[in-house]
């Protein structure tokens, strides 16, 4: 690919924006010291009530718009609603962040140097500003297939592109991969776009990339605990609220039972429950048997669960 197709790429970054104002300006002030800016900036907000869309709009910036999403449509309808946009308006490819997941200056340079290919998904990677490791553990595919974690740049294999998967913050999407995958399942809400959409792009048969020279600021979770659970890795976050948890365990319970049928959803099920109670979390029980019964059933969208 040359260097005139490569400016002729046109990106839209996408977030989405609900009662954030100040992280939501932080993160456009970031897109606009990029060294490579983005042709569009579309942020969906989600029916803000501290002033965040009319503050967004203030700045002026012609390449920024802000679209309403007439409610709270949670992250997955408002991601979703900003990438269809996007690409209907003519780019080639939509950036997905979240408001508080920060570009470093040269990160979209970074992203589409060295011949961006419109058939991989490309992303940077992320760290917590206050430890340096990474936001959330990494996984990296080897030559033989196997998948291994990494938590820190010490920990990567050398490279200026290394296969990865399952990473959603950060994705550079292709129209390409957007017609094939199809669009971002608004009914998960939140806590199960970032686990369901990577996997529905793999399994439509593209492969990612983390690309080194590219990096997010984007603080991680507090208390991540990992545990082991009949050979596979279960992250949970320790002091989620009801509503969080409720959205987590319902998802990845539905999403379970989507790629490994009603023994690995209930399978799923058990262990969210042994780790709520292995670390003392009974107040979070009825959380986690509504997720259950939902995602067992496949009743999906917004719900009013409560603090």
């Amino acid at each position: 690919m040359s260097d005139d197709a490569k400016v002729e790429t046109k990106v839209a970054v996408v977030f989405a924006s609900f009662n954030r104002k100040e992280v939501a300006l932080e993160c456009i002030a970031r897109l606009r010291a990029q060294t490579r800016q983005p042709d569009r900036v579309v942020v969906a907000d989600n029916a803000s009530e501290d002033g965040s869309a009319e503050a967004m709009r203030e700045l002026a910036w012609e390449c920024l718009e802000v679209i309403d999403t007439g409610g709270n449509l949670g992250n997955a309808g408002a991601v979703r609603m900003a990438m269809e946009h996007s690409f209907e308006e003519g780019c080639d490819a939509v950036w997905i962040l979240d408001d508080d997941s920060w570009p470093r200056r040269d990160a979209l340079e970074g992203m589409l140097a060295d011949d961006w290919d419109p058939e991989v998904l490309r992303h940077p990677l992320q760290e917590d500003p206050a430890t340096g490791r990474f936001t959330w553990p990494l996984q990296l595919v080897h030559d033989d297939g196997t998948v291994t974690m990494a938590s820190s740049v010490d920990e990567l294999p050398p490279g200026k592109r290394l296969r990865s998967r399952g990473v959603w913050t950060g994705a550079l999407i292709s129209r390409r991969i957007r017609e094939v995958a199809g669009p971002v399942n608004a009914e998960l809400f939140i806590r199960g776009e970032d686990e369901e959409y990577p996997w529905r792009i793999e399994q439509a048969g593209f492969r990612s990339e983390a690309v080194r020279a590219a990096v997010l600021d984007h603080p991680g979770p507090k208390d991540l605990v990992r545990l082991g659970f009949l050979g596979r890795s279960l992250f949970l976050e320790r002091g989620l609220s009801n509503w969080k948890l409720y959205y987590k365990v319902r998802n990845m319970v539905w999403l379970k039972r989507a790629q490994s049928g009603l023994s690995g959803a209930l399978a799923m099920s058990v262990a969210y429950g042994l780790a709520l109670m292995r670390f003392g979390e009974f107040r979070l029980i009825s959380a986690w048997f509504a997720g259950v019964r939902d995602g067992l059933a496949g009743r999906l969208g917004r719900k009013d669960f409560g603090p």
